[in-house]
């Protein structure tokens, strides 16, 4: 500290003094004014002021709007999860979202896979009874928010135009299992127990049947499009995973047979920035990829413990990966270190699930949401919360 500093140091803490005393002898409190001002040798007389509770609240107001502003560009909610800074934000979580059911789509079996297109505004539902219907998510909400009376009094030519349901799909002979839609283009990309992946051109209100269909050799587990769209990765009973062109429907493999899996591949993901996909595996076994060469790059063995994989998922910004084992236990890896970050346990889940379900981000990525092996309650857990 120089000579200059410490002399500032001392001529803002006289002047520090000075206002308490003032401020006292203008709150009453004269005699710890008098005391304060003997002792400090307060020099001249301080007269009553209310001069250091002005400048206090100026202070907290400009704090708070620091505080406000910091906040908002570190963790502004949908900017999605990045540890890297949120290490050195002081961590609050936000109250979990209750999650009310707004529509129940009128499938005549269990509902077995379900996407909601990029932009938000349709969600696709696939059943066990081999449909998949499109809901628009505005009408949807309009319904949910709609009387008795008022849908009684409409027309049916007004049910049909307000139908939350604006198609229903029927080209698979099974179980469908898996649904992603394309992110510029009317089209739903649906994968099935039947074998085989089906695009749909869902522009027309007429359409029922597929525009293309891709024939696997055994059932499909999972599907997913590149970010541009141009290319499909599928994954199967097989341990190979499969990357098609969405032209052509050609299909490519990696190079090297070790890089594979060595049993059924249940998920598959791309990142966001399309550099990286990942996979997860009955095998128990995690696999980065590169997404140029196609070949695997980084393998997380025994990543759940050993536990079969259920689903993988990256985070908006790539960094990290969000995956769910057998062993109920949600786990978040940093990929820059290959390493796991957090491993949540849940609401009270322990042993081995008795049915697969995937791990999902909500929407801000502040939370990890995870079905319980009852099937009864989701367990909801604060990504922050280590």
């Amino acid at each position: 500290m120089t000579s200059g500093d410490l002399n500032f140091s001392v001529k803002d803490r006289e002047n520090m003094y000075r206002l308490i005393i003032s401020q006292l002898f203008y709150d009453g409190y004269q005699s710890l004014a008098v005391n304060l001002a003997t002792t400090v040798k307060a020099h001249p007389a301080c007269s009553p002021s209310d001069r250091l509770m002005k400048i206090i609240q100026l202070g907290l107001r400009e704090e708070e709007e620091h505080n406000d502003a910091q906040k908002q560009s570190v963790i502004l909610p949908g900017t999605g999860i990045d540890l890297e800074f949120e290490t050195d934000v002081k961590s609050i979580s936000p109250d979990a979202a209750q999650y009310d059911t707004l529509y129940v789509t009128a499938h005549k079996g269990p509902c077995r896979a379900g996407a909601f297109h990029p932009k938000g505004h349709l969600v696709a539902t696939g059943s066990e009874d081999s449909s998949i219907k499109i809901i628009d998510v505005n009408r949807m909400l309009a319904k949910a928010n709609e009387t008795d009376d008022a849908e009684s009094n409409k027309s049916t030519k007004e049910q049909l135009e307000t139908h939350p349901v604006i198609r229903t799909l029927y080209d698979h002979s099974a179980e469908v299992t898996c649904l992603d839609f394309h992110s510029h283009n009317a089209v739903l990309v649906s994968g099935s127990v039947d074998r085989t992946v089906k695009v749909f051109d869902y522009s027309k209100s007429s359409t029922k049947k597929a525009q293309k269909c891709i024939q696997e050799a055994y059932p499909v587990k999972s599907l997913n499009l590149h970010p541009t769209c141009d290319w499909l990765l599928v994954s199967t009973e097989h341990p190979t995973v499969r990357l098609y062109d969405m032209n052509t429907q050609q299909c490519f493999v990696g190079s090297n047979p070790g890089d594979q899996h060595s049993a059924p591949v249940n998920s598959c993901c791309w990142s966001s920035n399309a550099k990286v996909f990942a996979t997860g595996s009955a095998d128990g076994n995690i696999r980065l990829w590169d997404g140029i060469s196609n070949k695997c790059f980084c393998t997380f063995t025994g990543a759940h413990g050993g536990s079969e994989i259920v689903s993988v998922t990256f985070s908006r910004n790539s960094k990290y990966l969000l995956s769910a084992g057998m062993d109920s236990m949600v786990k978040l890896w940093e990929l820059s270190t290959s390493r796991c970050l957090i491993a949540y346990t849940g609401a009270g889940s322990t042993g081995s699930m008795t049915t697969k379900t995937n791990a999902v981000f909500n929407h801000t990525e502040d939370y990890a949401q995870l079905c319980n092996k009852k099937l009864v309650k989701a367990a909801v857990v604060s990504i922050n919360s280590y």
